[in-house]
């Protein structure tokens, strides 16, 4: 067997490991450089949500789309896209000369996130058939991006202090050449459905849908919740929402297929994937803040103090493959919303003179619960559709992390944009994400014991171009 072919499964796995790292990198890196951001550029806390926002939530609302093109042109094509989207947008938000260009910028770095990862997915779908070797393989690709976010805030500090803030978006730059140079070199081309639509309607609806959810939100901490524009934002969100889901059931191509919901392990996988990232990024967000303008650290000892959690995901991403093929996908995802939940409840106390060595314990629970749900959460999900369909599966999962983290956002920072001190702020964000993950632990209830000899959903046209499920 000649060397390229025996070496293409792991170099695709690199590949595509590669473009989820640089879309996590930019996590971690952002959240230590918001304060430095806002007294560059100006803009209170709502600015800086918006920072963040602009990327999850373009990320969120256009992952889908980008799922199903990655099904119809081929994901290793689009997935080139997507690397060049984001290197390119990254370089604009290095050069961002106001807050308005960067947060423009961020939200292009959102489109290309959105490309990458579905795209990334459906390439190690398309190259790991056997379940187990498909949960290894996503524990590494996973494991990839936990590196990433250890070692974002480390990276980030020291890059802004030495450098400033723009140097943490100009190191995407040499990682996105070389991804594009790699998956050319060697990932082989996944299985295209030429005849799937676009559905742009769907699109447009959900991504307004997501953006008026998240300025509710924002807008609410900044000017109150009873305001009538905040309140006007919530009905058109509902309205949206509400049209949005009428669409996708009538539509001959919807970009979510309403009928992959009917299986309990793929609509439960997606409700986790939206409770863990709504709990787990938007306590991120609080404590970035919580670090460096309550504790005074600096951007560097903010990437520290996230660094031992953050190594913890990556260590329980690497060790989940076996777990999981032990006790079966359901075990690792149920310990791991457990763990989380704990982390969040001990530390509803904490206060300005909390030390970190009472934090360490509960931010460690944290990171090995999101190590320990993630991969076998993903494996769960694809493992529920045919391969042609794991651009869109992949595309569903990933849209419901990222509304969930644009929601955590919003919402938690707007608890700390009208309530003075912070204290109260982060505590009321930690008792909802306690509420929030042990709703994700019934979830994980519905997780089939075993994938393995289960039938795959398959979306058929009907004649009336209404989906149906088999």
């Amino acid at each position: 067997m000649p060397a390229a072919i025996r070496m293409s499964k792991p170099l695709t796995l690199a590949a595509t490991s590669l473009g989820f790292v640089v879309v996590q990198l930019d996590v971690t890196i952002v959240n230590v450089a918001l304060p430095h951001i806002g007294s560059s550029l100006g803009g209170g806390v709502a600015g800086l949500q918006w920072v963040v926002n602009a990327y999850t939530l373009v990320f969120a609302a256009a992952i889908l789309t980008a799922g199903a093109l990655g099904d119809r042109f081929g994901a290793k094509r689009c997935f080139i896209i997507g690397f060049l989207v984001f290197t390119l947008a990254s370089l604009g938000c290095g050069l961002a000369p106001n807050l308005a260009v960067l947060i423009s910028a961020r939200a292009f770095q959102g489109l290309g996130a959105a490309i990458l990862v579905p795209c990334s997915l459906a390439l190690l779908n398309h190259a790991f058939h056997d379940e187990h070797e498909r949960t290894k393989a996503i524990g590494i690709w996973a494991a990839g991006a936990s590196a990433a976010l250890a070692a974002g805030p480390v990276v980030g500090g020291g890059l802004i202090a030495m450098i400033g803030w723009r140097s943490i978006f100009f190191v995407n730059l040499p990682l996105g050449i070389f991804g594009i140079w790699m998956t050319s070199r060697y990932a082989e081309e996944s299985t295209q459905t030429r005849g799937r639509a676009l559905d742009l309607a769907g699109q447009f609806i959900g991504m307004f849908a997501l953006a008026d959810l998240a300025a509710a939100m924002i807008e609410g901490g900044a000017i109150g919740w009873a305001h009538p524009l905040v309140l006007v934002a919530f009905l058109l969100f509902v309205l949206a929402a509400g049209t949005f889901v009428f669409v996708e059931i009538k539509v001959q191509a919807p970009m979510l297929p309403v009928s992959l919901f009917k299986n309990p392990t793929f609509s439960a996988a997606t409700l986790i994937g939206l409770l863990m990232n709504t709990a787990f990024y938007g306590l991120i967000f609080m404590f970035s803040l919580y670090f460096q303008r309550v504790k005074h650290y600096t951007p560097l000892a903010t990437g520290m103090a996230f660094l031992p959690m953050t190594v913890v995901v990556l260590l329980a991403n690497l060790s989940v493959g076996p777990i999981a093929t032990r006790f079966g996908l359901r075990v690792p995802i149920l310990i791991g919303q457990v763990l989380l939940a704990i982390g969040c409840l001990t530390l509803i106390r904490i206060s300005q003179n909390t030390s970190y060595r009472e934090l360490g314990v509960q931010m460690l629970a944290m990171g090995a619960g999101v190590g320990l749900t993630v991969p076998p959460m993903t494996s769960a999900l694809l493992g529920t559709v045919e391969t042609k369909l794991s651009g869109v599966a992949s595309g569903v999962l990933n849209a419901s992390r990222q509304a969930g983290s644009v929601v955590g956002v919003a919402l938690f920072g707007s608890f700390i944009e009208r309530q003075r001190p912070f204290i109260p702020g982060i505590r009321m964000a930690l008792m909802i994400s306690v509420g929030v993950l042990l709703a994700g632990c019934l979830s994980a209830f519905l997780i089939r014991p075993e994938n393995r000899g289960t039938k795959r959903l398959r979306v058929d046209r009907g004649p009336i171009g209404v989906n149906k499920c088999s």
